[in-house]
């Protein structure tokens, strides 16, 4: 369930959107310039990264809403504008976001673009977390960029130390200490709800990412099922979603059928694009032909 807040021409509308968990997400909705929700044709929901806010994706949200697309960005519960009680006593978890939040989003782009194509484009955990969505069959297309197992033990030094330092030190600590991981502290998003960051932590240290769950936490998926076609773009300075990690998430994802791209910085004439930078609006500016990328995919499969 969906509801409007308020209405700016300039921007975004702001959605409250219910989970079955009977959470409220805070979600924006963009709208193509001189269109209604009716006329749409192809609409996308961004899927974020491990904590990171809806704000991040308003450079390229409205950039493919000025590409005729209709868009929903989202904060996951417990970050941003969906944290709606102390931290310490949030309960959400990678699992929620997955099953609950984006399966929510995605019907809340269904009730806002009732005549659309729906599409998904996920960044990092937005990627990895699909095959929870019991609602995936509605998706005409995926496009996973930075997506990854983020399995530490692929990691080459220094990054890998640091994640180590992070994942197995900061965020049991955190917890411990605080009940919920200072992630901010260490340049990685928003502080996360402590049943996140164990998760997260857990699934960096095992084959697969959420492959460690099956069968204990995770009881129900659709990863051996999901069919719809998929562009996986990850860059070669990405220290996080490097070519061993993007091969141990895809292999989770058995009936996908993924196209994988591995590219360098240099071909686009950037010094660096890694983990995040692809969303950036700089990059979009000096690079306008990687947001083409996933826009060029979305309309060949928009029919």
């Amino acid at each position: 369930m969906s509801t409007p807040t308020h209405n700016d021409t300039n921007q975004p509308t702001t959605l409250t959107i219910v989970t079955e968990r009977n959470q409220p997400l805070t979600a924006s909705l963009y709208l193509p310039k001189d269109s209604d929700s009716d006329s749409v044709k192809n609409a996308i929901m961004i899927t974020p990264a491990t904590g990171i806010k809806r704000v991040f994706y308003h450079n390229f949200a409205s950039y493919l809403a000025s590409q005729g697309f209709g868009v929903i960005t989202y904060d996951n519960e417990g970050i941003g504008d969906s944290l709606t009680c102390p931290l310490s006593k949030c309960d959400a978890s990678l699992i929620t976001w997955g099953r609950h939040d984006a399966t929510a989003v995605l019907e809340a782009l269904q009730d806002e673009f009732p005549n659309a194509k729906y599409h998904l484009i996920g960044h990092s955990a937005g990627g990895q977390l699909i095959g929870l969505m019991p609602n995936y069959q509605a998706l005409s297309s995926v496009v996973n960029i930075a997506c990854s197992s983020g399995r530490i033990k692929n990691m080459d030094m220094p990054f890998k130390a640091q994640a180590i330092l992070f994942m197995n030190g900061a965020i049991t600590l955190g917890n411990l200490l605080l009940g919920y991981t200072p992630s901010d502290k260490f340049n990685m998003g928003e502080p996360l709800p402590r049943g996140v960051a164990s998760q997260w932590r857990d699934w960096c240290n095992g084959k697969g990412y959420i492959k460690t769950a099956f069968g204990k936490t995770v009881v129900t998926h659709f990863y051996d099922e999901l069919k719809t076609p998929a562009l996986w773009l990850n860059f070669s300075d990405d220290d996080i979603a490097n070519a061993k990690n993007v091969d141990d998430m895809l292999a989770v994802f058995t009936a996908m059928p993924a196209k994988k791209e591995m590219f360098q910085p240099q071909e686009f004439g950037l010094n660096h694009i890694g983990h995040m930078k692809f969303f950036s609006a700089k990059t979009h500016k000096k690079a306008p032909q990687l947001w083409q990328m996933a826009t060029d995919w979305i309309e060949q499969h928009a029919a």
